[in-house]
């Protein structure tokens, strides 16, 4: 059976995005307790796949991930999940609105309920926890170091909790994309509705080093989906980029690009081509297809007499 780890405890959102996916329900689920266990399962052979938070629409890369995937050894995304983040204020029977004091979240999900906080319960003190799930864990002990938790609504399913708020965050599109990582194989078969994640390291900081990246993938028409910059932990003011853009490297625009960045970069890393969740296939100009490349390539074969 299929081994996965995912940033745990059970009753994340981690694990909500998890059973979206078909694997999920013939796999065994491993909750691990950060991001870096979760990938360090897969690295260890502990686990077949990893399935972590990359983005979030509201507050943006989820850093951590993007160093953890660029350093160590190498892993690649083979798929992504996204998820509505919809947060639901949890407590144990007896526990009401009226007598809430502490309440414990993860926060990032403290920052996309204060407005709801602010006009509810514009009085309690919200405490950090590692995860809402693990917020919401914690209510069981005795005795119980705060009065509620926000967290997934599946966490009060796993925990015996009651929903005393649904749906509370400040944004009601906000969204969560997440990435199921798996140790350098076999690479998913291009669907025509692909992304492409990529690490890419300069030589040295010097004018027009970003603009040399980008034109890489201008000139052959790779549309760029996220782009974030990331110390590269060498020295003070050293980044690399972390990007996604659209289209699989046996896209023939992307593997050009790539050989392209090869040339001018330090490093290339290589972190996967996986299916869009949206099935979102890119439009692409003239010129720029595959059977585009193909002709220029038989063309250049005719000149050079092959």
């Amino acid at each position: 059976m299929t081994r996965i780890s995912f940033l745990g405890p059970r009753g994340t959102f981690a694990e909500a995005a998890l059973r979206t996916l078909e694997i999920a329900d013939r796999a065994d689920l491993l909750p691990a307790e950060s991001v870096h266990a979760a990938l360090r399962m897969v690295r260890a052979g502990e686990s077949d796949l990893a399935l972590v938070p990359i983005e979030n629409s509201v507050e943006g890369a989820v850093t951590l991930t993007l160093d953890e995937l660029t350093n160590g050894s190498p892993l690649v995304i083979v798929d992504e999940a996204v998820l509505r983040v919809q947060f639901s204020l949890l407590a144990p029977d007896g526990v009401e609105l009226t007598n809430i004091d502490r309440i414990a979240t993860h926060p990032h999900a403290h920052a996309q309920v204060m407005g709801w906080l602010r006009d509810n319960l514009p009085g309690a003190v919200v405490l950090p926890a590692l995860s809402t799930a693990g917020a919401a864990a914690a209510l069981l002990e005795v005795p119980r170091p705060f009065d509620a938790a926000i967290a997934q609504a599946i966490a009060a399913e796993i925990y015996d909790l009651r929903i005393l708020a649904d749906d509370i965050g400040d944004t009601k599109d906000a969204t969560t994309r997440f990435v199921l990582v798996a140790r350098p194989g076999a690479l998913p078969d291009p669907t025509g509705a692909d992304k492409t994640t990529l690490s890419l390291f300069m030589h040295d900081d010097h004018p027009g080093a970003l603009l040399a990246i980008l034109t890489e993938f201008a000139v052959r028409g790779v549309n760029l989906t996220r782009i974030e910059s990331r110390p590269t932990r060498r020295a003070l003011g050293d980044y690399f980029f972390s990007v996604d853009i659209e289209g699989h490297v046996a896209d023939a625009r992307v593997a050009e690009a790539l050989m392209g960045l090869h040339r001018i970069c330090l490093d290339v890393r290589y972190l996967g081509s996986y299916p869009r969740h949206d099935g979102k296939a890119p439009v692409l100009r003239q010129g720029v297809t595959d059977a585009d490349f193909a002709e220029a390539t038989q063309w250049l074969g005719q000149l050079k007499g092959n």
